[in-house]
């Protein structure tokens, strides 16, 4: 499938700064609603809707439901928008249907008043938000030439990062006022805001004509799911290492509330959460975009290895946390460990990926971001069973640092024995 409108700004233009801002400040506020809702909100409202000894199994439960209908939806939206015939191009009617209704499902959420009616808001917003994700991650393919991609990376993940500290800091000192409806309004207006610069800046081309187009509906949906592993056996392999390293990550991250409260012991484990999150954050975005220049030049591999290692380093110490303090060390350990890695990694993705099916590539890789994410909140039920066994020791979260630090240990070496780790692999 060839794009002639694509290729000729890839071959010919400089992207400047203020465009890679506009292309990348909608993930800004997508990592504003996610961090906010994942460590913050969801875990500190179950907490008025679910039993006190079940409560980790009830949270691994409803995020695992609804991050596995995001590994679905985001590579078929992303493939479905590579197909996409429109004045407005090919990714930001996708990007404006799902915005649309991301507002509609948080405003879902607040009034929800019930762990059953919560579940299927967030569900609904899981769906919606990947309508739009999908797409939105062919920008940079689409509209950066390739040799700048790092750059790109570096600008879109440095507003991943703001997005954390920011939703962390805020949404941690909200949910202390017992006011969903303030927080949920909060989430709502940033992403709003943040999503309307990126559709209102981008400029990218419409589209008349998809040439090569199959001339059936069903080969079109065929060609939409098929997909070349064997072609594209370095991207498999970066596909696993990246689900095994942040299988590790999102375990920690996923129920560092309960953590926090059962085992510190804290009298405000959300604000607590908030900080350590947004110290993570702040870690991370001072790494993200200076990794991003420099894979540039020195290439993918030894830096997300290096990455990797400290990630896993940083994960297995937190066996041995006992204080605040040091769990905010160690947060900051694993915060710039993990800002190199998802920059890196993501450029790296953009280089193993057919730049003419973007969306639908990109999309394929949170086959390893969100079914990382999903499959670490089963670890739920294991934390309360864990727990139950000497009550008021609560072993089972070291039990989950030691897996979650196994994972990302083998992501780690199965990452170094790839092969391929150029910029231009």
């Amino acid at each position: 499938m060839n794009h002639p409108e694509r290729n000729a700004i890839e071959m010919t233009t400089r992207i400047r700064y203020r465009e890679h801002i506009l292309m990348n400040i909608y993930w800004f506020g997508l990592a504003f609603m996610w961090n906010a809702l994942h460590p913050i909100v969801l875990p500190a409202l179950l907490l008025a809707y679910v039993p006190e000894s079940r409560k980790n199994t009830y949270l691994g439960g409803m995020t695992f439901a609804g991050l596995l209908l995001a590994m679905v939806i985001q590579p078929l939206s992303g493939g479905l928008s590579d197909r996409t015939v429109s004045r407005w191009g090919r990714r930001r009617p996708w990007m404006g249907i799902g915005l649309l209704f991301d507002v509609f499902f948080l405003a879902g959420m607040a009034l929800a008043g019930g762990f059953w009616g919560l579940t299927t808001a967030y569900i609904l917003l899981q769906i919606a938000s990947n309508i739009a994700h999908g797409p939105a991650q062919g920008l940079i393919p689409d509209l950066v030439p390739a040799t700048e991609r790092g750059v790109a990376a570096g600008f879109k993940n440095l507003f991943d990062m703001s997005g954390l500290v920011l939703a962390s800091l805020a949404t941690g000192q909200l949910m202390g006022s017992e006011n969903p409806v303030l927080v949920f309004g909060c989430i709502a207006g940033v992403l709003l805001l943040s999503g309307l610069i990126t559709l209102g800046g981008v400029r990218e081309p419409s589209v008349t004509r998809t040439e090569d187009r199959p001339t059936t509906k069903r080969a079109q949906w065929h060609n939409l799911w098929r997909v070349d592993w064997q072609q594209h056996a370095d991207y498999v392999a970066l596909l696993v290492a990246r689900f095994l390293i942040l299988w590790g990550i999102y375990a920690v991250q996923g129920f560092a509330q309960y953590f926090i409260r059962d085992r510190l012991a804290v009298s405000n484990p959300a604000a607590v959460t908030g900080t350590l999150m947004a110290t993570i954050g702040l870690a991370l975005t001072a790494l993200v975009f200076p990794a991003g220049m420099l894979s540039d030049r020195l290439g993918r591999k030894r830096i997300n290895v290096a990455a990797g290692a400290l990630a896993t380093v940083g994960i297995a110490l937190l066996i041995l946390a006992r204080s605040v303090a040091s769990l905010y060390v160690l947060g900051g350990i694993i915060g710039m460990a993990t800002g190199v890695f998802l920059s890196v990694n993501w450029a790296w993705a953009t280089d193993l990926i057919p730049s003419q099916e973007a969306g639908k590539y990109l999309g394929l890789s949170n086959l390893a971001t969100a079914g990382a994410s999903a499959s670490s909140r089963l670890a739920g039920p294991l934390i309360d069973i864990i727990n139950g066994i000497v009550p008021g020791a609560y072993l089972g979260y070291p039990a989950l640092f030691a897996l979650a630090a196994t994972s990302t240990l083998l992501g780690t070496v199965w990452m170094a024995r790839m092969h391929r780790g150029s910029i231009q692999s």
